[in-house]
């Protein structure tokens, strides 16, 4: 875990305090529920901790860099699951890459927020123009049709005065941690609450309740219009797998996650076989692992095809990051795994 400093000027926080006692516009957007009732009732009513200030914070972000913000209002974030956990911090947006609009799963709740192009290939003329005083940018590579960096446009960002962090999550650690910067940012410590540390106790509760005895075997696939891809512990839903007790068959198996064998999958006859569709034509991508499979009458022999345990999982939890929901994924993998005998 990282270590994120606050450093808040005395004069900030005096101004802050002023602040608290004047007016109910500062709530940050993202909390419908308490400007509707700034309008109905005094300011005065309005939750002090929301209504706090936060000052400069100077943290390492996953690409090793030191970045320090202060109270950035003109935000663009170029991932949609980094821009839907900005807003849960409390932060509002000018600015998101495509997905964050068109993908399932992803509610944007700032107004007028502008797209800045696919996140595979962010527009760096279109960040600049929405003169941003904070980017959030992805440190991963990879993508649909390829690799494909964003570090690439760090520099001229930097030389143009604007802070930008780099950040990779694929755990829900590595969620947490992007969290705790973000609400250190918004200084909004009650929604790191909300939408991280109660998270944390759900999902502690589900995975204390695995069985201690016999583990279950699975193997987990991604499927595609183009091929199917076997995934390992060290992906997002294989890590959430491994919690809850599972041997990923392909973690012995390496040479599964370079080159999808069929017969390697039947010889092995895991008790469980999940698959992500991937791509936006999920049911191209569902047709042709269907179509693959089937070709081979040794595929319905299956210990998990026969007992109803080649299951599909829904890619709003299992591809996309889940974020404030890592407790639903979490939950739908257990009563897959132990919810049926």
């Amino acid at each position: 875990m990282k270590k994120f400093a606050l450093c808040a000027a005395t004069a900030a926080l005096a101004l802050a305090l002023v602040g608290c006692g004047q007016q109910g516009s500062e709530v940050p957007a993202g909390s419908a529920p308490q400007q509707e009732q700034a309008t109905e009732a005094p300011a005065a009513e309005a939750p002090a901790a929301e209504a706090t200030a936060p000052g400069p914070v100077t943290f390492t972000d996953d690409a090793g860099n030191e970045v320090t913000v202060d109270n950035p209002q003109r935000v663009v974030a170029c991932m949609g699951s980094f821009a839907n956990a900005w807003e849960l911090a409390g932060g509002t947006l000018v600015g998101v890459s495509d997905d964050a609009l068109q993908a399932a799963g992803w509610t944007i709740q700032s107004p007028d927020v502008a797209t800045v192009g696919d996140f595979t290939a962010v527009n760096l003329e279109a960040i600049m123009a929405l003169n941003p005083d904070f980017v959030i940018m992805t440190s991963g590579t990879g993508g649909r049709g390829g690799d494909s960096s964003q570090a690439d446009l760090r520099d001229a960002l930097i030389g143009a005065g604007i802070p930008v962090a780099y950040f990779e999550v694929t755990t829900f650690d590595d969620y947490e941690r992007l969290m705790r910067t973000f609400t250190d940012i918004t200084g909004r410590a009650d929604l790191y609450d909300q939408n991280v540390a109660k998270v944390a106790e759900a999902i502690d509760a589900i995975v204390g309740a695995v069985p201690a005895e016999n583990p279950p075997t699975a193997l987990l696939l991604t499927t595609f219009s183009g091929g199917t891809r076997v995934q390992s512990s060290g992906t997002q839903t294989g890590a959430m797998l491994a919690d809850l007790g599972v041997n990923n068959l392909a973690d012995e198996n390496r040479s599964l996650l370079k080159d999808f064998s069929l017969e390697a999958v039947i010889e092995m006859d895991p008790d469980f076989i999940f698959v992500i569709p991937m791509g936006n034509d999920t049911e191209a991508a569902m047709r042709n692992l269907e179509e693959a499979t089937a070709a081979n009458p040794a595929w319905a022999s299956l210990s998990a095809v026969q007992n109803g345990r080649y299951i599909t999982l829904d890619p709003t939890l299992y591809l996309a990051k889940p974020n404030a929901q890592w407790d639903a994924a979490y939950q739908g993998l257990f009563d897959n795994l132990y919810g049926q005998n």
